[in-house]
């Protein structure tokens, strides 16, 4: 299979990697280390490979550098026909729920110009274990703010980060400082690594319910 991209890309660099189909570690062979970047590739058809327990990465003993990191690897250099966004977000779905958020980022509550926003799932795509059903563009207001929100692209990349370090470690983020989640606690207590209910209480999931929950606590206390 050819590589898919750009020469002298990133990724071109990781394709040529990983097209031996082996485990390669991400801190001292590959140059993408964000989980976004993974999550890109599954978006465009690329098949990587998942660990005993259905993440798409693995945690082993890189015998390069002899560190436990996280390694990636490819299923098959087969690229899916099916190569639109696991996602499902159409342009005219986009532009709905920039309506219905009126452009405001969900982390500090910014209106912004709509080309800065990105219309992101609260439910983390790295957990996910089916594609989503392709979505209507009648969607409700309701659904929209209980699936969706708009964050900026560096927002959406820390966002990421912090579902796929709670998916090694099963310790949920926070907002930074702030150690307080609206349900549960810090641990991750989904029934199956699928379990939307597990991401439920925390600030990444959903900023304006945690929010809302804090401000209650603190007036209750005032």
């Amino acid at each position: 299979m050819k590589n898919p991209f750009k020469p002298k890309s990133t990724s071109y660099y990781d394709w040529e990697i990983l097209k031996d189909l082996q485990w390669h570690c991400t801190k001292c062979e590959l140059k993408s280390g964000q989980a976004k970047t993974w999550q890109v590739w599954r978006q465009n058809g690329i098949q990587i490979d998942t660990d005993e327990n259905n993440n798409y990465f693995k945690n082993i003993i890189c015998i390069k550098c002899s560190n436990k990191t996280v390694h990636r690897k490819l299923k098959t250099l087969e690229i899916l026909e099916e190569t639109k966004s696991r996602s499902g977000i159409s342009q005219k779905l986009s532009q709905k729920v920039k309506a219905v958020y009126k452009c405001q980022e969900a982390l500090f509550l910014r209106e912004m110009p709509s080309k800065e926003l990105e219309v992101d799932h609260k439910f983390p795509q790295i957990r996910w274990n089916k594609n989503e059903d392709k979505h209507q563009n009648d969607i409700s207001e309701e659904d929209i703010r209980n699936k969706f929100i708009l964050l900026t692209r560096s927002n959406n990349l820390l966002k990421s980060r912090n579902c796929e370090r709670c998916v090694k470690t099963n310790k949920r983020g926070n907002f930074p400082g702030i150690y307080f989640w609206s349900e549960g606690d810090e641990n991750w207590k989904g029934e199956s690594f699928f379990d939307e209910k597990g991401c439920k209480g925390c600030f990444w999931y959903d900023p304006y319910e945690w929010r809302e929950e804090l401000n209650k606590l603190v007036n209750k206390i005032i």
